[in-house]
């Protein structure tokens, strides 16, 4: 990745200052606490999401300090300790975190990143980790139903214009690529993490001429490796593609250059697509592609190439880098655990008269159960982090909202999910490629059923607790419940 620095440590919420000093001031900085990153629901009430944001978050705890302009900033405000202060001038993180890898296919309320730390520590970082991960694993997951829909057709990310903000763009790129997008408009985002950048023209192109075919023929001209027409300025039948044929046949095809393309930003899609394909063929231009835009998702793709639609890709803007349909992910950072002086792991739960808002308590860790004859995810399961899944005896597992529906599991692999990142505040996890995290992402939705991958109506992929996870939340609800 390129070197783009900034000193992000005051990117968080006041309410983390005033705890902290809090903490601080009531003699327990040092206690150390564990907090679990997770989210509730799938957006766009689909069967997964993809995991994404940790290298950012890895940069972030990296490069945490408190600048002397921090300092006097928090001093200005009147409301912190001296000695709190001073405290903050030799900040750093010394705590543990393990996370499930980008580009991983996830589930609600499994932990995607734990946080073991001294609690100013933990708790201080909470904002950040969830802007990043509640935003690229948005993204992600909004792209890799967009490039399903698209049932392999080449799919860019085309909505810089449209994002929430220059960050948002440049990861948002960063997220959609991981997803399944083969490339993007957005520059920078290739090169400060390698998505792959392309484009061609707009229609101030075509209009900056005397006619739509100097426009095009000049443009061949300049670009004969990479002439791809916007054929919708004018009229696309009887100017635009015409017009991109005559290019096409007066300036590449002399050269030998066959592969060329128009793209079509308006219109009836499928009518127009039918209509161009037919004409490009019978002027010989077979290998000419047909790319489309125009506020698309994963539902107008796929009713799209329903209706017999001549596309090869497609750009996708807002729609995308802004996921239109569900514009938040919904991840939380709750406390789960606590230490004693001693060592001992006290699990902490939170209860709510919303069942969903109810907390899985104590430091856990996370297995895939996979058939090992099919390949698949059957199921994850959360258990305490002194229990071992052995993976060549037969386990029951059940539901863990109604506990009579159980499954006996044979012949499987249970692998965790949950890798090592900082271990005493030094990051021990090497972060992958945009490459290696992009394929990642292709083995892990290959590696679901069908039936989780569906748009409408997924089927409920189980995130279940081992038994003992499962007796230890449940005492504890009804020992606050018996406390009224």
């Amino acid at each position: 990745m390129k070197d783009i620095k900034r000193n992000l440590t005051m990117l968080c919420d006041f309410y983390e200052l005033t705890m902290a000093n809090g903490y601080f001031t009531c003699g327990i900085k040092d206690k150390i606490v564990y907090f679990d990153v997770f989210y509730r629901d799938n957006p766009d009430n689909g069967g997964y999401a993809i995991a994404a944001g940790l290298e950012q978050i890895v940069e972030y705890i990296n490069d945490l300090r408190f600048d002397d302009e921090d300092i006097e900033y928090l001093r200005e405000k009147g409301v912190f300790s001296e000695d709190f202060l001073e405290y903050l001038g030799h900040f750093k993180f010394t705590g543990d975190i393990w996370a499930i890898p980008e580009g991983t296919v996830v589930f609600p309320g499994e932990p995607l990143m734990i946080v073991r730390a001294p609690v100013i520590e933990a708790q201080f970082i909470e904002t950040y980790v969830l802007m990043m991960i509640n935003h690229q694993s948005l993204i992600a997951t909004k792209a890799s139903r967009i490039t399903r829909a698209a049932k392999g057709r080449a799919v860019s990310e085309f909505g810089s214009r449209r994002a929430q903000g220059s960050d948002a763009a440049i990861l948002g790129a960063r997220a959609a690529y991981i997803g399944g997008v083969n490339s993007t408009a957005c520059t920078i985002a290739d090169e400060a993490y390698g998505v792959p950048a392309g484009g061609t023209m707009a229609h101030s192109w075509v209009q900056m001429f005397d006619s739509e075919y100097e426009a095009f023929k000049t443009y061949c001209e300049i670009y004969p490796n990479n002439a791809t027409l916007l054929v919708d300025t004018f009229n696309v039948i009887e100017s635009g593609v015409p017009n991109a044929i005559r290019a096409f046949k007066e300036v590449l095809l002399p050269k030998g250059i066959t592969k060329c393309g128009v793209r079509l930003d308006s219109g009836d899609i499928t009518y127009l697509t039918k209509k161009i394909r037919k004409m490009l063929d019978d002027a010989g231009l077979t290998e000419c592609r047909i790319v489309v835009s125009n506020s698309m998702d994963e539902y107008i793709i796929r009713e799209l190439i329903r209706q017999g639609a001549e596309i090869d890709a497609f750009g996708v803007g807002e729609r995308l880098i802004t996921a239109k349909s569900d514009p938040v992910f919904g991840g939380v950072y709750k406390v789960c655990a606590i230490e004693s002086a001693d060592g001992t792991v006290i699990p902490k739960i939170k209860i709510s008269e919303n069942v969903g808002k109810i907390t899985t308590p104590h430091f856990k860790k996370l297995y895939r159960l996979r058939g090992r004859e099919a390949g698949k995810a059957e199921a994850d399961l959360l258990c305490v982090y002194d229990e071992q899944i052995d993976d060549t005896k037969p386990l029951e597992i059940f539901d863990p909202q109604h506990t009579w529906k159980r499954k006996v599991l044979e012949n499987f692999t249970a692998t965790e999910l949950l890798v090592p990142v900082f271990k005493n505040g030094k990051q021990v996890y090497e972060l992958p490629t945009i490459e290696e995290i992009k394929e990642h992402c292709v083995q892990e939705i290959e590696g679901m059923w069908d039936e989780v991958r569906r748009f409408n109506n997924p089927h409920n992929y189980y995130v279940d607790l081992s038994e003992k996870l499962w007796q230890i939340k449940h005492d504890m609800i009804d020992k606050f419940r018996n406390k009224r």
